[in-house]
């Protein structure tokens, strides 16, 4: 490899992500169960090794470990059932709600357009035949979603069980992939690649705890109903970066709308959601996960888009964590470093174009990057 010509190696490396990404568009409903599966065998490892040291047998511990992440599965499916229940009970007085608004969104088209509510209703009713077809096919594709959703939670725990089984025979695939010499790097990746994982989910999971708490607590002092679903929405979805944030304020606000007839508590949620947001991502967040690995926000947007026109919403969750490995891979790559800097937050204060040692991918330039970007280096 070392030998080829330079435009040879980038070609193949460019013809690898495009292979890559068509193996993962055409594999998908096989990959994404695996990629999932490992990341939370990787979370529940802590649990299957605490039953290990009390001599507990291999296949019990696997088995203790699963159960303890299937009764928490459980909750969070009684909880939001119970919270939908509560929803569905009110819903006379939402269409109450409702209806108001529409009314007063009908008096301001009136004023602004000209258009008389029966103008509006027909036009409404014109539209009627195309919204039908468009909801059928709508149901349609939430079928075959819905049961896609079923084989993917049905494969879960099957594979979590034989990746924790065969975790020592994955490891030496793994190493015989690469000389000898190469062996404590590989070890080192590894190593990094699992405390980045754990530390990213069980972050997660504390941060969905804690935004909810946060978030349905403040909009709970200022009356707003279904406040803790509100919070329990927003904290799921804010998983999903960027995306998920702004598809949590619209779920936010078309909940506050479908519950009062006044407009002051859409502005209440929508500030409560900012000023939580901003003691998620500045404070509470980063103390929790750390900044071992900086993902730049560029690299973010694009990996939660292809993500999600990959595999949907698993691939949107899984993205960041799926860059993140990534990295750590490349930054110990000789070949593959300058994709571990295309990917990373080092950010250079000057342009290489006007400093050409910037452009060199030297250490002691990497080391003074980091430092002026509060990144913590990797173990070399």
């Amino acid at each position: 490899m070392q030998s080829m010509p330079l435009t040879v190696r980038r070609a193949l490396e460019l013809m690898g992500v495009y292979f890559l990404g068509m193996i993962l568009i055409v594999g998908k409903n096989i990959i994404m169960p695996l990629v999932m599966a490992f990341f939370l065998a990787i979370m529940l490892l802590p649990i299957y090794r605490f039953f290990r040291s009390k001599k507990f047998p291999e296949a019990l511990a696997i088995f203790l470990a699963l159960l303890f992440l299937i009764v928490i599965v459980a909750l969070l499916i009684w909880f939001f059932s119970f919270q939908i229940s509560t929803l569905i009970n009110d819903f006379p007085e939402i269409k109450r709600n409702v209806e108001a608004h529409l009314q007063s969104l009908s008096q301001w088209l009136n004023s602004v357009t000209g258009l008389s509510t029966q103008r509006q209703t027909q036009i409404i009713n014109e539209q009627n035949d195309k919204l039908l077809n468009y909801a059928g096919g709508m149901l349609s594709g939430a079928a075959a979603s819905f049961t896609s959703v079923l084989i993917f939670v049905g494969l879960l725990p099957i594979y979590i069980f034989l990746l924790l089984y065969y975790k020592n025979l994955l490891l030496r695939f793994i190493f015989l992939w690469f000389p000898v010499e190469s062996h404590e790097k590989v070890e080192d990746v590894i190593g990094e690649s699992q405390i980045i994982i754990k530390s990213y989910l069980i972050g997660l999971i504390i941060q969905i705890s804690y935004v909810t708490i946060l978030l349905g607590g403040i909009l709970l002092l200022f009356g707003i109903k279904h406040a803790i679903l509100i919070g329990a929405i927003f904290a799921l979805l804010n998983l999903i970066p960027y995306v998920g944030a702004l598809v949590g304020n619209i779920i936010g606000v078309l909940l506050t709308i479908s519950s009062t007839q006044e407009i002051f508590p859409i502005f209440i949620v929508l500030g409560t959601i900012a000023f939580v947001q901003f003691l998620d991502n500045n404070i509470l967040m980063p103390r929790i996960v750390g900044s071992k690995v900086k993902i730049n926000a560029l690299v973010t947007i694009i990996g939660v888009i292809v993500g999600g026109a990959i595999a949907g919403i698993p691939g949107m969750f899984l993205s960041l964590p799926v860059i993140a490995v990534l990295k750590i891979i490349f930054d110990r790559s000789n070949n593959m470093r300058q994709w571990g800097v295309l990917f990373g937050d080092e950010r250079p204060s000057r342009s290489p174009m006007s400093f050409p040692l910037l452009r060199m991918g030297n250490k002691r330039i990497r080391e003074k990057l980091e430092q002026q970007n509060d990144i913590e280096p990797p173990k070399e």
